[in-house]
């Protein structure tokens, strides 16, 4: 998992510096996967690796480690730290310094571009580390059972995985924007609430109302606020892809949104907020202006898991956010054979 970038480049440009925390490697029951990341500072911790009590003994470790060179402590997760997991995790401490390193700078060029590549940490039996970032012209110089692990993991768009050879341990991590897009509009009581519960998930959330002065001043960073006189318009703008979400203040914007919508061939999903009767009505007169049947299968109406029928904002919010998450395909994952032998599977 590598969202810890975008964060990461927050605190350098306000000057913070921070530990990172993270899961370089799973024995059994774990709270969290590998490559699970948490950015600790001296006043507050952003991200998670899971576990209340691994986690507290994790920040409690990094806020007095601050300049330290790299180093990794093993956590068996049973009553000795308050865990009932019965699993073992090894978690990797580093200091991140404000401005930044070779192997950082490039990291993150290759997660705005969205060019592969995969961030390779190594720790030897006695503790010296070693980084370097992977990408096809670095075949040469990588240890080549570590690059052949790298090569499949970003050719299969899988997860962070720990590979061993001899006394070393390395942690591929693949630099990849793994997060899906939003197309929100609408910020009424449904919108607002939808929006607290999926900026909490690996998603890039662009929230669209045609009111003046609608957003709050502070959204998270993966919403992007669009105030527009035109919300309709804003569909063109989307990239493929896009999951859309319509829920405005009118009935006859929904419908031109929707309309816009369902002419693109290349949208993940598209919900609209109603009950069967309001999709009916749409679809009647969508069926009018010549739309094909094929496109007006791909409308969803009413929106939400099935299952949650309450009518409440919050409760709306997470039957959608759910729905959402089944209709994502679950992407390919690494696992790690006897004799460090790299297999990809389908989880």
């Amino acid at each position: 998992m590598t969202d810890w970038l975008p964060e990461l480049r927050k605190l350098q440009e306000a000057g913070i510096d921070c530990v990172r925390v993270t899961v370089m490697d799973a024995r059994g029951s774990a709270p969290r996967e590998i490559g699970a990341t948490m950015l600790v500072t001296a006043e507050e911790v952003h991200g998670s690796i899971g576990g209340g009590q691994l986690e507290y003994e994790c920040t409690r470790i990094a806020t007095k480690e601050f300049g330290s060179t790299p180093f990794v402590r093993t956590f068996p997760l049973g009553a000795a730290l308050g865990q009932c997991c019965g699993g073992v995790v090894d978690v990797l401490f580093e200091c991140v310094p404000v401005q930044g390193t070779d192997w950082l700078t490039r990291a993150q060029h290759h997660f705005a571009s969205r060019t592969p590549a995969v961030l390779a940490t190594s720790i030897a039996a006695n503790g010296a580390c070693s980084r370097a970032l992977l990408t096809e012209a670095d075949r040469h110089h990588a240890d080549a059972e570590v690059f052949e692990a790298a090569r499949r993991m970003a050719a299969a768009n899988s997860r962070a995985v720990c590979v061993r050879s001899g006394d070393v341990r390395t942690l591929l991590e693949p630099i990849m924007d793994r997060a899906f897009a939003v197309a929100l509009f609408g910020a009424g009581h449904v919108g607002s609430a939808l929006v607290s519960v999926l900026v909490n998930l690996d998603c890039r959330i662009r929230w669209i109302d045609g009111r003046r002065d609608i957003f709050t001043s502070s959204l998270p960073g993966n919403v992007t606020p669009i105030e527009s006189a035109d919300p309709a318009r804003e569909v063109l703008a989307m990239p493929a892809g896009t999951s859309y979400l319509v829920m405005t203040h009118s009935h006859a914007l929904d419908y031109e949104i929707c309309e816009q919508i369902l002419m693109r061939d290349d949208f993940a999903y598209c919900g609209l907020i109603g009950s069967r009767a309001k999709r009916r009505r749409f679809e009647k007169r969508l069926r009018g202006q010549g739309m094909p049947e094929s496109k007006l299968e791909k409308l969803t109406c009413p929106i939400g898991i099935a299952g949650v029928d309450g009518k409440r904002p919050g409760e709306i919010a997470v039957a959608v956010a759910a729905e959402l998450l089944t209709m994502r395909q679950l992407p390919s994952t690494c696992s790690i054979e006897g004799g460090g032998n790299v297999r990809l599977v389908r989880r």
